[in-house]
């Protein structure tokens, strides 16, 4: 899998400029608050001695220079950055991806075929892959997580017991993944179109499967009776990359795709109830496509799609410089409601891949590939996800916790506690941390490394049963837990392979009004941290996931992207988003002029923000006046 492509090689390529129009979203804090950001107000310097200067003062302090403060206007339909920055629209819901793609008409009019070359819905974790180590040529790969049926269909979806397919697949192109070549000319960052990367994969792009759980027969379905070849990919959330240059796609809440109507049926089996499948589904596919009811039917051969599901709920990674490669799920690194795989790569190519598995009480796993990296040797590299150690996290009470691998014949991983193989073990991962004594978490979604120090971040968003349903411990000490909170951690010696680790809580969020909602932050407060990300630096940026019409969140205002500085844990707002979105996915290019973020579901009609138009979830760069560092 090539992770660049020689300039040489680059310019055969024939490239022209499309004409895309950015949308200028920037506004200006001097009508909330007077005063300028003045660069650098003091120099931090983290343990590895790395500056990092986070330059965006807080709204509470009187030194110059703001930071963002809380918008709570319910019209809201813009997004604000500091004064001295700029936000622009960039990569819209329906934009052109593939060559030739059809303009976006605005009115739902599409069909399920031009969808498929355009922006899905729902803008979430993405990536820059630089061409030639270059900050101003590269690939953009974006996450289409889930739709909105009312805005992708000219009236909303068609009401009646059975849908019609063509909507289906609409729906079903509205997801995945877009790559997309991005460069900057003259100053200007632009879409580069024609080009031979472009490409979108979407809920019925043929997909491989690989690694153990690869042609078992709890993979085997009445379509693919030798279990290695699966169509599409949904509820793409995070995300991870590899060092050899690929993305990972991470499957997140993919049962809600699913139904299996027979209640007896369902509950005996693990792979079904233990992630959620119901009797009912959140699309009604399974109404025209049959491979989305996976009741069992013991008229067909492997009891029809009754294992659809289990093919679902991997890592799949994707060559963004190969549009001819076919998406691999790798089924070594298990089976779970997925919210990332962040990757941390040692100095002798050990390496490891850290993932949340985002529902309340769920734990926080790694993936060990028994071989290492080699950065000279992409053949070796090619399959390194295809074996390796799963492993799950117990966070002790005394700050230090313990990784226990998931591996047939070990920890009680055996046939007569139910578990046949390393495969059943994989499909089955969530059982097999029940069984292992993991500690459940609340909700653990991404998940970020610090460049210079290795610590490891992880963000729980909330879990409003935590003290019910799922008892308190010290990683998660909070009952009715409404505002969530940071944890980091070191793993012994810095060594990504480690069995044990060190651990302590970062932050709290919330505010300090009553019991349960006290947090610690001392600078902009913030609520549900969500996304979670390092810049080169070591600036730590949070971005939330609350809802905005919720008494709880109300002092909170509007979704939000704050930094940090993770030695003083010092946080400044930096960017507030449109009324009724989350703000998700966040990545930057090298040398960290530019910085890219999502706007997933705004709730009015941005990023038009003309009061009709339908919203639009879109990812927004964001540059600085004086084309310095984002951050500074």
């Amino acid at each position: 899998m090539a992770s660049h492509f020689s300039k040489k090689n680059l310019m055969q390529i024939q490239m022209e400029r499309r004409d895309f129009c950015q949308q200028s979203v920037t506004v200006s804090l001097l009508g909330f608050i007077g005063g300028s950001l003045t660069g650098c107000v003091r120099s931090q310097v983290d343990r590895e001695g790395v500056s990092h200067p986070l330059g965006i003062k807080s709204i509470k302090t009187k030194l110059p220079g703001v930071g963002v403060p809380v918008i709570k206007d319910p019209q809201f339909d813009s997004v604000v950055v500091p004064k001295g920055y700029q936000a622009k629209v960039f990569f819209s819901w329906g934009d052109p991806v593939e060559n030739h793609a059809p303009l976006w008409k605005g009115d739902g009019t599409e069909t399920w075929q031009e969808q498929q070359l355009q922006a899905g819905q729902n803008h979430d974790g993405m990536h820059f892959f630089s061409i030639d180590h270059e900050s101003n040529h590269g690939l953009l790969v974006v996450n289409h997580e889930y739709i909105n049926p009312s805005h992708l269909h000219p009236n909303g979806p068609v009401k009646g017991k059975k849908r019609s397919l063509d909507e289906i697949k609409k729906e079903q192109a509205a997801h995945g993944i877009s790559i997309i070549e991005i460069k900057k000319r003259d100053g200007i960052w632009n879409i580069i179109s024609p080009s031979t990367f472009a490409r979108r994969i979407h809920g019925n792009t043929e997909m491989e499967i690989r690694g153990p759980a690869a042609g078992v027969e709890a993979m085997k379905t009445a379509d693919d009776p030798h279990g290695h070849r699966v169509l599409g990919t949904f509820n793409n959330c995070a995300m991870g990359y590899t060092p050899w240059g690929t993305y990972l796609a991470c499957e997140e809440n993919f049962p809600n795709y699913f139904v299996n109507t027979n209640p007896s049926d369902r509950k005996s089996r693990r792979e079904h109830h233990r992630y959620g499948i119901k009797k009912r589904s959140q699309y009604g596919w399974e109404t025209s496509d049959p491979r989305f009811d996976a009741t069992a039917d013991p008229s067909k051969p492997f009891g029809g799609q009754v294992n659809e599901p289990n093919r679902f709920g991997w890592v799949v990674e994707i060559d963004p410089f190969d549009r001819r490669s076919k998406p691999i799920k790798r089924t070594a690194m298990g089976r779970l409601v997925r919210e990332c795989a962040t990757p941390f790569v040692a100095p002798n190519g050990d390496l490891a891949f850290y993932m949340g598995d985002d529902s309340k009480g769920e734990y926080v796993y790694k993936f060990v590939p028994s071989s290492r990296y080699k950065p000279n040797d992409q053949e070796s590299n090619k399959h390194l996800l295809d074996s390796g150690a799963l492993l799950v996290a117990v966070f002790h009470d005394d700050g230090t916790g313990t990784w226990k691998e998931l591996a047939f014949g070990h920890h009680g991983l055996t046939p007569e506690n139910g578990f046949r193989s390393q495969a059943d073990i994989l499909i089955n991962a969530r059982s097999a941390a029940d069984h292992v004594a993991a500690t459940p978490m609340d909700r653990p979604e991404w998940v970020a490394v610090h460049p210079q120090t290795k610590s490891i971040y992880v963000t729980l968003t909330n879990n409003t049963q935590r003290g019910v349903n799922h008892q308190l411990n010290q990683a998660n000490p909070r009952s009715n837990n409404q505002h969530g909170h940071i944890l980091r951690f070191s793993e012994q010696d810095n060594q990504p392979s480690a069995r044990s680790f060190s651990w302590e809580i970062y932050l709290f969020g919330g505010h300090s009004e009553k019991k349960n909602t006290h947090g610690d932050i001392h600078d902009d407060i913030f609520s549900c941290p969500d996304g979670l990300y390092f810049d080169s630096d070591g600036r730590l940026w949070i971005q939330t996931d609350f809802d905005d019409n919720s008494h709880e969140h109300a002092r909170f205002g509007l979704n939000q992207m704050l930094v940090s500085d993770p030695r003083t844990k010092s946080v400044r707002r930096f960017l507030v988003g449109p009324k009724g979105c989350e703000i998700t996915g966040i990545t930057k290019v090298p040398d960290g002029t530019a910085l890219f973020v999502n706007v997933q579901h705004p709730g009015l009609s941005f990023p038009a923000s003309d009061g009709k138009s339908r919203p639009r979830s879109s990812t927004i760069l964001i540059t600085k006046d004086d084309g310095g560092v984002v951050g500074t």
